[in-house]
């Protein structure tokens, strides 16, 4: 009995894969998400280089004046430099959580609306399961369904607007900050910020 039933419930188990990451992102509302990662994260880097540069040159004129001034004076103003440098990268940290935090809020309601797609299919087509790619070692590329949910939760959810051109590569992962993220890859920490130039020390960047 067991060697006539096995085959029939073997034919009954539908299977199927959906790469849940690349469908977050290739979605219309992911596309839109990663526009507006990339902008933000483009305009704190703009900020953090902008308070880097000057910050570059009040060293140079502190260690211009430390070669003929000595005094309270000159000790405030180190002082004060020293401050706005830690401001400077305590500011960076905060900005990469922001970063952080806004793809999180961007991508958790995509996430949710591709399960409800995903399971859409899954009870009209009868499948018995529908998987992460990402957790799948290997399967057939006829059982993957990404470009279907793809195109199902973009009828559902039609774009209210179309994102900024960003090139060919506009369904690539954001860039954590970057991405920005790691977007996303990766977010703005000025370059060797962490390095205290001390006037007095004599090492010019």
């Amino acid at each position: 009995m067991l060697a006539m039933v096995a085959p029939r419930l073997y034919a009954q188990v539908r299977l199927a894969v959906i790469d849940m990451q690349r469908a977050m992102l290739e979605t219309s509302d992911g596309r839109r998400a990663k526009v507006q990662l990339k902008r933000l994260f483009e305009s704190r880097q703009e900020t953090l280089n902008q308070r880097q540069e000057a910050l570059k040159r009040e060293k140079t004129e502190i260690e211009r004046q430390a070669a003929v001034v000595r005094g309270e004076a000159l000790n405030k103003r180190m002082e004060e430099y020293n401050k706005r440098l830690m401001d400077l990268q305590q500011d960076s940290v905060r900005y990469q959580q922001e970063l952080q935090t806004k793809e999180g809020e961007l991508m958790k309601q995509i996430l949710t609306n591709l399960g409800l797609v995903a399971r859409q299919i899954g009870t009209s087509d009868n499948y018995t399961a529908i998987l992460d790619a990402s957790a799948v070692i290997w399967s057939p590329s006829h059982i993957d369904l990404t470009d279907r949910v793809i195109q199902e939760y973009n009828n559902q959810h039609p774009a209210t607007e179309e994102p900024a051109a960003e090139g060919a590569d506009a369904g690539a992962p954001a860039a954590r900050p970057a991405a920005p993220a790691r977007p996303a890859g990766a977010a703005a920490t000025p370059a060797r910020p962490a390095a205290n130039p001390h006037p007095r020390g004599g090492q010019a960047e």
